[in-house]
């Protein structure tokens, strides 16, 4: 929140990753920016793919810098969710006038 409060909306997202990283840091928490995951396909790793964030090695951190978050981002997440094998994201969008995050929750001991 004190990044968009800070800069407001209207910035390319890389400029919100980099000041959430400063905030990250600066509050003594763990993460990987730009970190490549394993894509599963079933049980086979097929390929990876960048992150934004990953947060203390279990949180994926989507950012977007968009008008509005709209159902295809949401499907994102949770495909993302579901192929790097991870139980819980935030997707978070600094593009709005306020500050726009949605938590999500995937099962990962069910296929």
């Amino acid at each position: 929140m004190s990044v968009h409060r800070e800069l407001g909306s209207g910035f390319p997202e890389i400029i919100y990753q980099r000041s959430l990283g400063v905030e990250l840091v600066a509050a003594g928490i763990g993460f990987q920016g730009e970190v490549h995951l394993p894509v599963f396909y079933k049980e086979t790793p097929i390929g990876s793919r960048r992150v934004d964030f990953l947060v203390e090695e279990h949180v994926l951190v989507e950012l977007k810098a968009t008008n509005e978050l709209l159902p295809l981002h949401h499907a994102q997440v949770i495909n993302y969710l579901k192929a790097y094998r991870l139980e819980v994201a935030l997707l978070i969008n600094f593009g709005e006038t306020s500050l726009k995050f949605k938590r999500f929750v995937h099962n990962t001991s069910r296929p």
